[in-house]
């Protein structure tokens, strides 16, 4: 389904899971986290525009623009003598939250609270009776609408604060729980009603909706206003950016925290040693923190432990893995399989095979016995680190154990091969296998169809497809949809179709999912009007689409800019029983721009502003992306700004596409703005920024500032593509740098990128510009012999610059020769040429 969705349709994220609460017992690493983003590279430092953006996150007392946040405080609702009640205190790890870390459950609540909680439910966030609502928590505890909470109440609305904003949390109602959190937060008394577990609650509800931005300007909002910050909070936002694998954000964090003199937890440094281990960072590092969390009175858990040993494994760190292991048992803990799998791990990235097998016999001298799946996650923990030959030795030590390897040992052993290039050893485990009696399944079936289908090795992809029906193995799904995404992929159409007859005559029905992939194959082959075939036939043959379908079929016309059929599929959709939902228009939206019908666009957009079309993020994010791509400056800023004024939260391929139209149009000052909106709120540069910023300084007189944003490509972990070259390219060609322009050219090609027809053109297109004709051919010749076809740029460049010397003799003879150079040229390539020349010099 994902893989038709070539425009960059926003999809919604997943229900938050329940936040993880301070006390929570942790037993095992969490689980693998993203790589660590790249700093914010120096260039990007811009100086401050002279208009900066307005923060995303108002402060409580700002009045938003957005309707949804509900505006309560009244200063004739408060009495003025309680203004100074103190600030109830709690020892740390004393709460008020029933539910004590556990997952989230109603009976935390009083039953008022239950009350309040069902009618939130019911009524969401655009309710213009939020302030109502929660009035209703301050009944019944001595008070009235006019008066503070006081010290009696406190208890019971606190937890009852704390129980709502989690519940919506678990239930994944971000927004309507910051709502929540900001009508508490905008009354007088806030500090009394919001405490370490509410703040800490609500942060960690943003984190794992990905807002950690939006987390972290909370934060400072409430450290400015005074509030006093407590460890839970800290926490939250360090494991915040942790799950967000914003690693470097979450270390400042851990660091402020100390230099506020906030003494972390067992669980802060259980996460922060997590991150470093995530960061790879050095040995020394990690022992500080350990040192620290010694000299602070806490003692180290078994959690803490495997931690430590996970750190280890980055670096191939086994003799400090096994030190800790061995003082984890002096501690008095007794290692659990997490630990062993972890020691394991951490052996077999260091490529230390004997040790492996010693902590093995550990794990049987302590009742763990080893057995086919033991061996087979070490054996797979060494392939996914490439570790083939040592792969191999394990597989040896099984049969000394006794343990007869398995179909999933070969299956991961023939994988290791196959993706590290090594086909040969692939084949030999796949015949070991069979000369065991191990029989293939289908997923080493499905491996070895991958493994040639990726090769381009058809052929033998076919075989082993036969040779399933003779091993009595029946395809399944995977098996089909791989075949028709390896046809689809290289553009052979005839293929996917062959196939898919064949599937049919074999009685394999067709699922959801195999005309979702048959729609992605054909529409990688341009062959849309067949998307569409393919999608009745799914009708026809009594699938019913689901809203998914309907979107993966837009996605798919809107690659092709088939807007026509894009609005009747539109249409099907609102008469029969799925609703369009904001993607479903955002496919609409970039067909339009595909097809190049702007007014329809425009219109489209106008009934989204009008609120004809229920106004969502998505589309309004589209609406920028779609108006800077068609070079729509004003509908581009109106969309963006819109966003900005509603609140929503920001991503970078919005910000991209502002920097986009911005550079393109040499509006400087206005990139600089964007580039320093995306400094304040954390927004790591993509190669799609550093491309935009390189395509605006080619085309002005700061040129030489192309290369050294291709520096900083490199210099700051990302691999620049064939844009980045072509760019610095054609930045020194056009303003006459040859000498430069072959320099970046080797540079590429050195790096493993091989040119492409823009590539050639601008170069051939530099020499037609300086009377070069000989090195204009020579390089045509050159672009044919690399296998790269010329287009009509690579010609029409060098026949006008012909006639703009004056030279259409010598430009009809350089045509009319031109079959001897390219064997390719069909006769209507070299009547246009012709015609083009006539045409050109008559003008």
């Amino acid at each position: 389904m994902a893989e038709i969705l070539a425009t960059p349709v926003l999809l919604p994220g997943p229900l938050p899971t329940t936040p993880k609460h301070r006390h929570q017992s942790l037993s095992s690493p969490p689980p693998p986290q993203p790589q660590t983003q790249p700093l914010q590279p120096p260039l990007l430092r811009a100086s401050p525009p002279s208009a900066p953006l307005k923060p995303l996150v108002q402060k409580p007392h700002q009045q938003p623009q957005n309707s949804n946040f509900i505006r309560t405080r009244n200063p004739n609702t408060f009495n003025p003598s309680l203004l100074h009640l103190p600030r109830s205190r709690r020892r740390l790890g004393k709460h008020r939250d029933p539910n004590r870390g556990k997952p989230w459950t109603h009976h935390s609540l009083s039953p008022q609270g239950q009350q309040i909680f069902q009618i939130l439910i019911e009524t969401g966030l655009h309710s213009s009776n939020l302030d109502r609502i929660l009035m209703k928590l301050f009944e019944n505890q001595g008070t009235s609408e006019n008066q503070q909470v006081g010290s009696l109440g406190l208890g019971s609305v606190n937890a009852d604060i704390l129980g709502i904003i989690k519940g919506l949390g678990f239930l994944g109602k971000c927004d309507l729980a910051f709502s929540v959190f900001n009508w508490v937060r905008s009354r007088n008394d806030y500090q009394i009603l919001l405490d370490g577990p509410v703040v800490a609650a609500m942060i960690s509800i943003l984190g794992k909706e990905g807002r950690v931005s939006v987390a972290a300007s909370l934060i400072n909002e409430l450290n400015k206003d005074g509030f006093d910050i407590d460890v839970y909070a800290y926490t939250a936002m360090v494991s915040a950016y942790a799950s967000n694998g914003r690693y470097r954000e979450a270390v400042s964090i851990f660091r402020k925290m100390e230099e506020v003199g906030c003494k972390p937890t067992l669980v802060t440094y259980n996460v922060i040693l997590n991150v470093y281990g995530k960061m790879g960072m050095p040995w020394i590092t990690v022992s500080e923190i350990m040192n620290n969390m010694k000299l602070d009175g806490i003692s180290p858990d078994l959690y803490t432990y495997n931690t430590l040993i996970s750190c280890c494994r980055r670096g191939s760190l086994y003799e400090e893995a096994a030190e800790v292991f061995e003082e984890m048992k002096l501690a008095g803990f007794v290692p659990d399989k997490v630990t062993y799998n972890v020691m394991l791990d951490v052996y077999g990235k260091s490529r230390r095979p004997k040790e492996a097998m010693e902590v093995l016999r550990e794990m049987e001298l302590c009742g763990f016995a080893p057995s086919d799946v033991t061996f087979n996650s070490l054996i797979s923990a060494y392939v996914r680190g490439g570790l083939l030959e040592e792969a191999m030795v394990i597989k040896a030590q099984m049969f000394k154990k006794g343990i007869k390897p398995d179909v999933f040992t070969y299956t991961t052993l023939f994988s290791g091969f196959e993706k590290a290039g090594k086909d040969e050893c692939a084949m030999k485990v796949f015949e070991e296998m069979r000369n065991a009696g191990c029989k293939p399944n289908i997923c080493t079936f499905n491996a070895l169809i991958k493994m040639h289908g990726n090769r381009k090795r058809f052929s033998e992809m076919m075989q082993i497809f036969e040779e399933m029906k003779h091993c009595n193995c029946t395809p399944d799904i995977v098996t089909w949809n791989s075949l028709l995404a390896v046809f689809g992929q290289n553009g052979m159409d005839v293929e996917v179709s062959g196939l898919f007859i064949e599937m049919k005559r074999a009685g394999f029905a067709p699922e959801r999912d195999t005309f979702n992939t048959l729609i992605s194959a054909y529409s990688r082959c341009g062959l849309f009007n067949q998307s569409l075939a393919v999608y009745k036939m799914m009708l026809e043959t009594g699938v019913i689409p689901d809203l998914s379908t309907y979107n993966a079929i837009l996605a798919a016309l809107a690659r092709g800019g088939l807007w026509e059929e894009s609005e009747k599929v539109l249409t099907e959709m609102k008469s029969g029983q799925c609703k369009p939902n904001e993607l479903s228009y955002s496919c609409l939206l970039h067909g339009y721009a595909n097809g190049k019908q702007i007014e329809r666009m425009c219109t489209l957009a106008e009934q989204v502003y009008a609120g004809e079309i229920t106004l969502h993020p998505v589309l309004l994010k589209t609406l920028v992306l779609v108006n800077s791509k068609t070079g729509l400056l004003v509908e581009t800023e109106r969309a963006f700004w819109e966003l900005r004024r509603k609140g929503y939260s920001m991503d970078i391929t919005t910000l991209n596409a502002m920097v986009s139209i911005y550079g393109r149009r040499q509006m400087v000052k206005k990139v600089d703005e964007i580039l320093d909106f995306m400094k304040e709120s954390q927004f790591t540069p993509s190669l799609t920024t550093y491309n935009s910023l390189m395509y605006m300084y080619s085309r002005s007189g700061s040129f030489l500032r192309a290369e050294e944003v291709l520096k900083e490509i490199a210099g700051y972990g990302l691999q620049p593509d064939i844009i980045s070259y072509n760019t610095v390219i054609y930045a020194y060609c056009r303003n006459g740098r040859l000498t430069d322009a072959s320099r970046i050219f080797s540079e590429m090609s050195g790096s493993g990128i091989f040119p492409d027809a823009i590539t050639y053109n601008i170069f051939i297109a530099y020499y037609a510009a300086n009377d070069m004709f000989p090195e204009a051919t020579d390089m045509v010749r050159c672009m044919i012999n690399h296998n790269c076809r010329p287009n009509q740029n690579t010609y029409n460049s060098i026949v006008d610059f012909y006639c703009k010397f004056n030279r259409p003799d010598e430009a009809a003879i350089f045509v009319n020769n031109l079959r001897k150079l390219d064997s390719y040229l069909t006769r209507d390539e070299e009547s246009r040429l012709l015609e083009r020349v006539r045409n050109r010099y008559f003008k």
